[in-house]
């Protein structure tokens, strides 16, 4: 299929329109240099002001490969060991019933400590972002046991124990905001120098990203760029308006887990250099090597996604992809790198949505591919899974307010799994232990889940990337 941009432009646009979304911008770089981008919608309903390809947003979560990349660098150099104990640069952390020798920054890194979703991010949001208000808010802050500010207090909150690890380190992944929040201080004290100072002298400056930076509330983005092509961020009301704002989410310890602004533009450049082992228009930024300990060949090729360091690694229609996406208040992202030196990117300012069939379309464009391919890892079979009944139960998490998963059969037999807002998801199944969850609302596919049997039941579902265990 032939790369057409006007063909994108009028899907994308298509795409836009029908989800409701109000800003985004995306780009495509490539070995040539930028294949394709574009600015959709609005950075400011209000003022009138459209999104370009050089209006910042926050990342979100894209941020952590950032910080892991930080670490792999220094490891590289010899300044840490990605199998150093995390008591070396925390003597008081400690999870309950684990030997400290064996929480590593490769396993913390990898989220394979063990650590749970618990309240810590959603707490720091609440207790810090003072010029916000929301029912969520007030309750993430009643339930707060302190203003959740320092690493400190994440450090004494997970060492107190409060929660069931899921097994021993390595046994299990699943994602740990928390865990970033470490790292993001291991980086300060290996480098010598915060992970802000880093990122800019060794990433940022040398790819010559001029619009990104690593900051909490955007005062940092406007004084480096000088302008005021910072997106406003978006969210609906209790009625389904849509409400603007330019209130980043505050949450301080986890600078490095979630707080880097930057432009579709600048972060395919990032991407690109990590496509070609840390080399970018001929000059080697980072050592081969420490992309390596990021994506590299330690880490499994397939259809199912593997989670790297900071990136999920797959394979999508034959191709090797790392990519990753990101969620907070006014911020949706998914962005990553295709083998062969291709880097996609799509920014997006509404607050929780799916940018990562955004992403597709992007990928899709670089290889060839009909624009509306799907890329989901595994697909409903058709058959019924024979023990359902081992499913069944109550599963929860506690990333913020408390989250179930409660899994059980209908009164017409589906098995289906409803929400903590009581919102209920058919579950088809695919393969193994795996079932696809699709909206009876909307019938869209919304989740993944995969369940853990041990002596004839599930103790634990993962629900995307979360491990929710039985109540």
């Amino acid at each position: 299929m032939e790369r057409n941009p006007e063909l994108l432009t009028g899907f994308l646009q298509q795409e836009m329109e029908k989800k409701g979304y109000t800003g985004v911008s995306v780009c495509i770089r490539g070995p040539e240099g930028i294949l394709y981008e574009h600015g959709f919608g609005s950075r400011s309903v209000k003022k009138g002001t459209a999104v370009n390809p050089d209006t910042v947003f926050g990342i979100a979560s894209m941020s952590k490969s950032f910080t892991a990349l930080s670490c792999c660098i220094l490891a590289a150099e010899g300044k840490m060991s990605l199998d150093d104990p995390m008591v070396k640069y925390f003597p008081g952390l400690h999870l309950p019933g684990v030997p400290d020798e064996l929480v590593t920054v490769r396993q913390v890194a990898l989220h394979r400590a063990g650590i749970p979703p618990m309240e810590p991010l959603e707490w720091s949001i609440a207790m810090n972002t003072n010029e916000r208000e929301s029912e969520w808010i007030r309750r993430m802050r009643k339930e707060a046991p302190n203003p959740m500010n320092t690493i400190d207090q994440i450090v004494e909150y997970i060492s107190q124990g409060r929660y069931r690890t899921l097994g021993e380190p390595g046994e299990y992944m699943s994602y740990s905001n928390e865990g970033y929040a470490l790292l993001s201080y291991v980086v300060d004290q290996a480098a010598g120098m915060p992970l802000e100072q880093f990122l800019m002298e060794r990433i940022f400056r040398p790819l010559g990203m001029t619009r990104s930076i690593l900051d909490e509330d955007a005062s940092g983005i406007r004084a480096l760029i000088g302008d005021d092509n910072i997106t406003s961020l978006y969210d609906r009301g209790e009625n389904g308006e849509l409400l603007e704002d330019d209130v980043w989410s505050i949450l301080p310890p986890f600078r490095g887990c979630a707080c880097i602004k930057t432009t579709s533009r600048d972060v395919t450049r990032y991407y690109q250099m990590l496509s070609d082992g840390g080399r970018f228009e001929g000059r080697q930024i980072i050592p081969a090597e420490a992309v390596e300990l990021l994506v590299g060949r330690e880490f499994p090729v397939r259809v199912k996604p593997f989670d790297c360091m900071g990136l999920r690694k797959r394979l999508m229609a034959g191709r090797v992809v790392c990519e990753h996406g990101g969620a907070l208040h006014g911020v949706s992202t998914h962005g990553g790198f295709l083998e062969g030196g291709y880097a996609c990117a799509a920014l997006c300012n509404d607050s929780d949505v799916d940018m990562a069939p955004f992403f597709w379309v992007l990928c899709n464009y670089v290889m060839g591919l009909p624009l509306e391919t799907e890329h989901n890892w595994c697909n409903p079979c058709g058959r019924r899974f024979s023990a359902e009944e081992m499913l069944f139960g109550d599963y929860v998490g506690h990333e913020g307010i408390v989250a179930h998963c409660l899994v059980y059969r209908d009164g017409e037999g589906q098995l289906v799994y409803r929400n903590s807002d009581g919102d209920i998801y058919d579950l088809q199944y695919c393969e193994g232990t795996v079932f696809a969850a699709f909206s009876r609302t909307t019938g869209e596919r919304v989740n993944t889940l995969r369940f853990f049997l041990r002596d004839g039941h599930s103790w634990a579902v993962k629900c995307g990337t979360r491990i929710f265990q039985r109540a």
